[in-house]
């Protein structure tokens, strides 16, 4: 193995008269692969945060009432009204085109038939989630450009890890054989 000093910052684009090409390349090579993985993570995460923003736009909030009486106990009940516990329930809403739709929607328990529900719609009236919250998207974008630019980084990387490993042991191997060639004239004696 071989010996490796103090962390130098830069040093692969000092100038050195012992510094070989092998040393510039690998230098360039380092260089290109963050460069790479850090453009690739940042377009990922612009992606996400851009599907994040159609997907608000894409949806739209609407009224619908609970056609059947939903399963469980009323919040009246010792439960804490602004709980955010929900069961399925039936409900009935309009979609753009006038026409009525029903559907299966999360409810609060016990809600009674007629009960006002908000649900999320799409353009054709179909019952979808609801958008992501501002928190939610920004997650979204940061998990999105994190594993984007890992994965893009990765490759190139361990390429460029492999060559930088085999660059080294073709050193090594040289070095060797220089030693073999000139040490026998270094190690004798002149007395």
């Amino acid at each position: 193995m071989a010996f490796r000093g103090p962390k130098v910052r830069l040093w692969r684009w000092r100038r050195n008269s012992l510094k070989r090409r092998s040393d510039t390349v690998e230098g360039w090579i380092v260089l290109g692969t963050w460069a790479l993985g850090v453009l690739a993570g940042w377009t990922a995460a612009r992606g996400a945060e851009h599907a994040a923003a159609l997907e608000t736009l894409a949806r739209t909030p609407t009224v619908a009432q609970v056609t059947e009486r939903a399963p469980g106990s009323p919040a009246g009940s010792g439960e804490d009204p602004g709980s955010t516990l929900r069961v399925w329930g039936k409900v009935r809403w309009t979609a753009p085109d006038g026409t009525a739709r029903t559907d299966w929607a999360r409810v609060r328990p016990g809600s009674a038939v007629g009960t006002e529900v908000a649900v999320w719609t799409d353009s054709h009236g179909r019952l979808v989630t609801g958008p992501a919250t501002p928190a939610q998207a920004r997650t979204r974008a940061v998990m999105a450009g994190g594993l984007v630019g890992l994965s893009t980084a990765a490759v190139p990387f361990a390429t460029g890890h492999f060559l930088c490993a085999r660059l080294e042991r073709r050193r090594l191997d040289q070095w060797d054989a220089e030693w073999a060639r000139f040490g026998p004239l270094w190690s004798r004696k002149t007395w």
